[in-house]
């Protein structure tokens, strides 16, 4: 687990009811929101409520009960918005196209778009 950051990132603050967003699922630990630019039909963005895990590796090996539980969300997401067939993406570094460094997951479904998958 990687120290707390100086400033909540922009996922705790939308956890947090500080910054709107179309929250589709949610669970003591996990939120999962419409992302505000989709690539896709069903885009939407599976986190951890509280930062301190970076990416998707930290989080697996930190705290893997909460990273299924990520998965388990997306997929509940996945059933209900994309008739179970989704990719699950999980950028991790800059130069894979992640731009908030606290692990997420983007669930997208239905025809993709031209794009990257950034965030």
């Amino acid at each position: 687990m990687t120290a707390p950051a100086a400033e909540p990132t922009v996922f705790e603050r939308i956890a947090a009811r500080e910054i709107p967003a179309q929250i589709v699922a949610e669970t003591d630990r996990v939120i999962a929101f419409r992302d505000i630019a989709p690539q896709a039909p069903v885009h939407v963005v599976v986190t951890p409520k509280q930062g301190g895990y970076r990416d998707v590796v930290e989080l697996a090996s930190g705290d893997p009960a909460l990273l299924a539980e990520l998965v388990d969300v997306a997929r509940g997401v996945a059933d209900e918005l994309a008739g179970g067939e989704f990719r699950l993406v999980f950028n991790t570094g800059a130069a894979a196209g992640q731009t908030v460094f606290h692990v997420h997951a983007h669930v997208l479904g239905g025809r993709l778009e031209e794009g990257s998958l950034a965030g």
